[in-house]
């Protein structure tokens, strides 16, 4: 009888990984198939080594139920296997002290307030910012940026016509600085940054700026340091990591052996649990996947399917489709870089399902063609085909940009660096540095721009160099050129619709002169037809003749060489031009132009 009213008395455990606080307690669970014993120690049994011992459910999961814990209190797991007693932090985690550290019991509720029905902007006008937390906007030199000081510069980024920020993965890495790539907790929001309760604030801010959250998450290694997921519980073979990896070659890429085993269905559901976790928890409005190309083929080589992953394509394949179910809206991107139009396709069509991948089609021939001294080795040619570039027929599944933290590092520069190294401020590097920025604008795609893009941040990206806001001051009226042509983009004014659109046609390339031109629109006619016209010479052309879509007149939405963008820019050469019916360009119409050196033009014609 007693046995049976301590069975009944005895709190019962919930659903679900890790900790999972309540009214009375907090229940944990661990996966670890090859634990004899698993206890849970921590500030709720005064760290006590046998106080609460979990029960073996099954299938190597783990569980019990601890009467008083609560949000705050710090634990580990105790995993024993053999003679080895392995203490552990909780793989589940959202909230740990450091990567050496405890794990935290954290508490899940969150006031979203009216955030709570944000609305990501659709594909086709959206705008990408690519963020590091750690440099974005500390409170001082040497000091590590936070969720807290980045959502301050929110508004800035609102004004300046940004609506979607895709922020470097925040999750627990070793140390106080890294680019985050070398993550060691996959649920826990880096500590250095603020934690998960300020990642959470940091989203509703953005979404009460009407800007969406792309959340970077790495899928392809873990680790390699301060990774206690390696070798788990005590198992492995050989001299691999255990129970959450490969164990053979297949655990081999760049960073270290630790790629997950996307065969094992205990690893898949963990990986399956984190990526929902950020849209279900966090409230992020996308996904952007490193390196997929390694999750898909042990060398991410295309050329070599011997190497081939099926269960990574699988694992993709069944992420996106969870994605797409849950929130059809929300942005899942894959940082491919193969040109691989499989990797965008419906996964019903046996693709992997992302909505967009980084195009690296783009970036090389426009970065190329932007930052050579010679202008005579400028290839309008390459340029165009970049120009043309789309996946599965659809233009905004590829993102198109000059700068990202790959572009900007690792023997590379920022763009004004790599035009004149040391002199970021020369005419050169802002003219030609603005010139490619209206390149992004205005091509087929979804643009992003990396931090401090915008008042040509100088040098190279290094997660020790905070953004030189002094610059934003100084360079102030180039950021108003990066806020023109977002708004144009975006076409907040009415007048551009065409650059939201899936078509183009860039009709015009004089490869002598160096200049092109190329046509953009969404339906056509007057407010959405929009004329792109640069000079990618040092040489002010005059009277230049260029075929126009339709004859009339064509308003000048943007010109980059105004002199209201910088005190050294010559002064306004272009204006609006008159169409005559004269055939030309293989166009109805032509008109007739001035265009600065180094510069873009974005004509349209009134609705």
């Amino acid at each position: 009888m007693f046995k049976a009213l301590d069975k009944a008395l005895k709190p019962k455990v919930k659903p679900g990984m890790g900790p999972v606080p309540h009214e009375k307690g907090t229940t944990f669970r661990v996966w670890a198939p090859n634990a004899k014993k698993v206890f849970v120690v921590g500030a709720f049994n005064k760290w006590s080594e046998r106080a609460n011992p979990l029960t073996h459910e099954g299938d190597g999961y783990w569980a019990t139920d601890v009467p008083g814990a609560k949000p705050g209190d710090e634990y580990k797991f105790l995993l024993v296997n053999g003679k080895s007693k392995l203490y552990r932090i909780d793989p589940y985690a959202r909230q740990v002290t450091s990567t050496v550290g405890n794990s935290v019991i954290h508490d899940p509720h969150f006031d979203w307030g009216e955030t709570d029905s944000f609305q990501s902007p659709p594909w086709n006008e959206m705008i990408i910012y690519e963020m590091h937390v750690g440099t974005f906007n500390p409170s001082s030199e040497g000091r590590v940026g936070t969720f807290r000081r980045a959502a301050q510069k929110l508004p800035y980024l609102r004004e300046l016509g940004v609506n979607a920020v895709q922020v470097m993965p925040p999750m627990e890495f070793p140390g106080g600085r890294s680019w985050g790539y070398n993550l060691s907790l996959p649920f826990a929001v880096e500590s250095d940054y603020g934690g998960p309760k300020a990642f959470k604030e940091f989203v509703r801010a953005a979404h009460k700026n009407g800007i969406a959250v792309i959340l970077d998450v790495v899928y392809n290694h873990l680790g390699p340091s301060d990774l206690d997921l390696w070798r788990f519980d005590g198992w492995a073979e050989g001299d691999g990591g255990g129970i959450y990896f490969y164990n053979d070659h297949r655990s081999q890429t760049p960073w270290g052996h630790t790629r997950p085993d996307y065969g094992r269905p205990e690893v898949r559901q963990f990986l399956r649990d984190n990526a929902l976790m950020w849209l279900h928890e966090y409230r992020v409005d996308g996904l952007r996947w490193d390196a997929t190309a390694y999750i898909r083929n042990v060398h991410g080589n295309d050329n070599d399917p011997g190497s081939d992953l099926p269960d990574g394509w699988s694992f993709m394949q069944w992420i996106n489709e969870e994605v797409r179910e849950f929130a059809p809206n929300h942005l899942t991107i894959a940082e491919d870089l193969k040109g691989n139009e499989w990797v965008v396709k419906d996964t019903g069509a046996g693709g992997a399902g992302f909505g967009s991948q980084w195009d690296a089609g783009f970036v090389h021939p426009v970065r190329s063609a932007i930052i050579g001294q010679e202008d005579a080795h400028r290839d309008l040619d390459a340029v165009r085909n970049a120009l043309y570039g789309r996946y599965d027929g659809d233009v905004f599944k590829r993102i198109v940009y000059t700068e990202s933290h790959d572009e900007v590092a690792n023997g590379k520069a920022r763009v004004p660096e790599e035009i004149w190294p040391g002199n970021s401020h020369h005419w050169f590097a802002k003219k030609r540095s603005t010139m490619g920025a209206a390149l992004v604008f205005t091509a087929p795609g979804i643009p992003m721009i990396f931090q401090g893009q915008e008042f040509l941040e100088d040098k190279w990206f290094d997660d020790t160099d905070p953004l030189d806001w002094d610059r934003a001051k100084e360079l102030e009226h180039i950021i108003y050129l990066y806020r023109d042509l977002m708004h144009l983009r975006r076409n907040l004014h009415g007048m551009t619709k065409g650059l939201t659109g899936q078509h183009i046609d860039a009709y015009h390339a004089n490869h002598g002169d160096k200049v092109m031109a190329f046509h953009r629109w969404y339906d056509g006619g007057p407010g959405d037809s929009t004329v792109v016209v640069v000079n990618m010479s040092n040489r002010t052309m005059t009277d230049y003749a260029i075929g126009f879509p339709a004859e009339g007149h064509w308003a000048l939405r943007f010109d980059s060489h105004a002199a209201v963008y910088s005190d050294d820019y010559e002064g306004q050469v272009s204006g609006d031009v008159t169409a005559t019916a004269e055939p030309y360009d293989g166009q109805p119409a032509c008109g007739r132009l001035a265009i600065g050196p180094y510069s873009a033009l974005i004509f349209s014609q009134n609705r």
